[in-house]
């Protein structure tokens, strides 16, 4: 399992750590990933993601997944998230379509 965030496309990324004596040696700065389970409003189920820490307080701040991938790059976006993402355009559109 891959350390990148499917909504973000947050991943790991490379640095030093510096000693007292001001000696280096490589490391990595994982992302803080979580397992989470967000519901869609459009699509009236939940799906579960595997997202930065980060990437949960956007999707609260902008009203909920489906307006967060609304939003979002598809550059940005895991094959998965696409997936949702078209689901809930194409709910959306037939939504209006019926209206």
């Amino acid at each position: 399992m891959s350390r990148v965030c499917e909504l973000t496309g947050k991943g790991p990324m490379t640095g030093n750590n510096v000693s007292h004596a001001n000696n280096k040696t490589k490391r990595r700065f994982l992302p803080n990933l979580n397992d989470t389970t967000l519901q869609s409003e459009a699509l009236g189920r939940s799906f579960k993601l595997r997202i930065s820490a980060h990437a949960l307080r956007s999707v609260d701040h902008r009203g909920g997944l489906d307006k967060f991938l609304a939003k979002a790059k598809d550059t940005d976006l895991s094959a998965n998230a696409l997936k949702i993402k078209k689901a809930i355009n194409k709910a959306g559109t037939e939504a209006d379509a019926l209206s």
